[in-house]
């Protein structure tokens, strides 16, 4: 697993792709919040707090990580590697973890630079350092499990097709229904309205990001994951 790991984060940096996913996450952030003159900038909002980037963040995600797993297995089913990968003595499992880690490993990579925001909101504060640490730390953790889930999805999307740009497509389009999808759709089941929002991502992700880290969530988050790893290598499998 540890080799597949290396390769893959090797590949990211010795292309353009991992730097560039980095960039185009911190420099989108970066405009929204403190250049761009709308409801997201913070220097407008009159309070201390990163709401707008943990509300940004799960949006942004929805088309970055797609753009990093894409190629996952794709390009291995492209270029006809994936015969000679499954037969290493490694398991399926093994080649699963290793792609999954190493995207998963760009993504907090990207998010590093993000606790710059945090100590220009810590010195913004009035009086300085005033800002709710508790929701603040409960939003990042939203953020890493909801980053987490979107590259299981994208990794099992990738299985799909030999078409990078298919894949990336598939994995958007499920990352946005399991986010927002349940919500958008909850209004047309009259009293069981929060029943069906309680499916969805983004309920569980703005749960957590109040502060309060309750199990139900950390669960939801984890049952997603492993049934899109599950699912993954049930495609491995059949190809």
């Amino acid at each position: 697993m540890l080799a597949i790991l290396k390769k893959e984060i090797n590949s990211f940096f010795s292309t353009p792709v991992g730097y560039l996913v980095i960039a185009v996450f911190l420099i989108a952030n970066g405009l929204f919040l403190w250049v761009f003159n709308g409801d997201f900038n913070i220097l407008n909002a009159g309070f201390a707090d990163l709401n707008s980037f943990f509300f940004l963040a799960p949006w942004i995600f929805i088309f970055l990580i797609p753009a990093i797993t894409m190629r996952t297995f794709s390009d291995e089913y492209n270029s006809g590697t994936i015969e000679i990968l499954k037969t290493k003595p490694i398991s399926d499992w093994q080649i699963i973890f290793g792609k999954y880690l190493a995207s998963f490993i760009l993504i907090i990579l990207a998010l590093i630079p993000t606790l710059m925001y945090v100590y220009s909101v810590y010195k913004l504060g009035n009086p300085e350092g005033n800002f709710d640490v508790g929701s603040m730390l409960g939003s990042y953790i939203g953020l890493l499990l909801l980053a987490a889930t979107y590259t299981a999805i994208g990794l099992f999307s990738s299985t799909f097709s030999t078409n990078q740009i298919v894949a990336f497509i598939i994995s958007v389009c499920l990352s946005f229904f399991l986010f927002y999808g349940f919500e958008a759709t909850s209004s047309l089941f009259g009293n069981s309205a929060y029943s069906i929002q309680q499916f969805g991502i983004n309920e569980h992700y703005k749960s957590i990001s109040r502060g309060v880290i309750d199990t139900r969530d950390v669960v939801y988050f984890f049952s997603i994951i492993s049934a899109f790893l599950l699912f993954t290598k049930l495609r491995l499998e059949r190809e």
